[in-house]
C-alpha cells in the first residue's frame, strides 16, 4: 500500500481557540526554548561550545530513538531517498542553531543575541508568504512588528537610547547566521516527503544527522586542548539541554509547524522573553518594571494579531 501523502499546511492561521491541544503546545514550546540561552551561557566557561552541542544532541537522540525506531525502520526507503534533505535540516537546526550559537554567545551580549535571533520570526512570516505566493495581510504584519517591538523594549530595559549604543561583533554575525538558518529550517518543515513519518520521527532523523555532523567539530575541539566535560554540574546542564530545549522544544515545534504552520509557530517564539522575565522574577527575585509590562502587552497583542485566522470573503450569491 502506498504511503499517504502529507496533508497541506493551512494557507492562513487556524482558529487556535477551537484547538486547545495546539494552543497548549504553542504556549509550552517557547518556555522550553527559553532555557537554551540561559543554560548555554551559564556553562559557557565549563563546557566547550561544540562539545556542549554534540553531547546535548547525542543524549537527545538516545531519548528519541526508542520512541521512533519502529517508524524510522518502516520508512527506511524514504530516509535513504531523502538523505540530502535530512543532512541539510541537521546542519540548519543542530549545527548552525546549536554549536554555532554557543560559540557566538562567548563574544556577544544577551541583548544583542535576543534582538538578532528574534528577526528569524519576521523572516519566516515574510518568506512564507512569498514562497506561497500569498499576500501578507496588514494585520499580521502589524502583529509581527509589534511583537518584535515588545522584545526590543524589554531587552533595552525601556531605554530607547540603548538601541543606538549597541555594538556588534563576530558573535552577533554568528547569531544572525543562526537566525537565518532557523528561518530556513522552519520553512523546510512546511511540506515534503518526510512529513509522511509524522513530527517526532522526522525530528529524530534530523537530530541523528545533526549529531553526526557535530561529532567532527567536538573531536577537533577536544584534540585542540579543550577540556572534556566533567562534574555533575556540567553533565546536569547537558542532560537538561538534551531534554528541555531539545526533545521537548524541538518536538513541539515540529508538531506546531504541522498543525498551525511555520509563521504562527514562529510568532509564538516571541513569548520567550515573557517567560524569561517572569522566571527571573519568581526564581531570582528580580524586579518587575513598567517597561516589562508594556513589552508584555506589545508581545502578546502582536502574537494575537499575527496568528488570528483571516476572514475569507463570502461567495457572491
Amino acid at each position: 500500500m502506498d504511503d499517504p501523502a502529507p496533508s497541506p499546511l493551512p494557507a492562513s492561521p487556524p482558529s487556535l481557540a477551537r484547538d486547545p491541544q495546539a494552543l497548549a503546545a504553542l504556549l509550552l514550546m517557547p518556555l522550553f526554548f527559553s532555557t537554551n540561552l540561559i543554560i548555554g551561557r551559564a556553562v559557557a566557561g565549563a563546557v566547550p561550545p561544540w562539545s556542549l552541542a554534540f553531547w546535548r544532541w547525542f543524549i537527545a537522540v538516545a531519548i528519541l530513538l526508542p520512541l521512533t525506531a519502529a517508524t524510522l525502520i518502516r520508512f527506511r526507503r524514504l530516509l535513504v531517498s531523502e538523505w540530502r534533505r535530512i543532512l541539510l535540516l541537521g546542519t540548519l537546526g543542530m549545527v548552525l542553531c546549536g554549536g554555532n550559537v554557543y560559540v557566538a554567545l562567548q563574544s556577544t551580549t544577551a541583548t544583542n543575541a535576543t534582538l538578532i535571533y528574534t528577526t528569524s520570526t519576521i523572516m519566516i512570516v515574510v518568506l512564507d508568504a512569498l514562497l506561497a505566493r500569498r499576500r501578507l495581510s496588514a494585520i499580521r504584519l502589524v502583529g509581527t512588528v509589534a511583537g518584535f517591538a515588545g522584545i526590543a523594549l524589554i531587552t533595552v530595559h525601556g531605554e530607547h537610547g540603548r538601541l543606538f549604543g549597541l555594538h556588534f561583533n563576530s558573535g552577533d554575525l554568528g547569531i544572525l547566521v543562526a537566525a537565518t538558518s532557523w528561518a530556513a529550517y522552519s520553512l523546510m518543515l512546511r511540506n515534503g516527503p518526510l512529513n509522511q513519518m509524522g513530527p517526532l520521527p522526522t525530528f529524530t532523523a534530523n537530530a541523528v544527522a545533526g549529531t553526526a555532523l557535530l561529532a567532527p567539530f567536538a573531536l577537533w575541539e577536544t584534540a585542540s586542548g579543550a577540556p572534556f566535560p566533567t562534574g555533575w554540574q556540567a553533565w546536569g546542564a547537558i542532560v537538561f539541554l538534551a531534554i528541555s530545549p531539545s526533545v521537548l522544544a524541538f518536538g513541539l515545534y515540529q508538531y506546531c509547524v504541522k498543525v498551525a504552520g511555520a509563521p504562527v509557530t514562529a510568532t509564538f517564539l516571541y513569548v520567550m522573553p515573557v517567560y524569561g522575565v517572569l522566571l527571573a522574577v519568581l526564581v531570582l527575585g528580580e524586579e518587575l518594571h513598567l517597561y516589562h509590562l508594556v513589552g508584555f502587552v506589545l508581545i502578546l497583542g502582536g502574537v494575537i494579531l499575527a496568528t488570528r485566522p483571516e476572514r475569507r470573503p463570502r461567495p457572491a450569491h
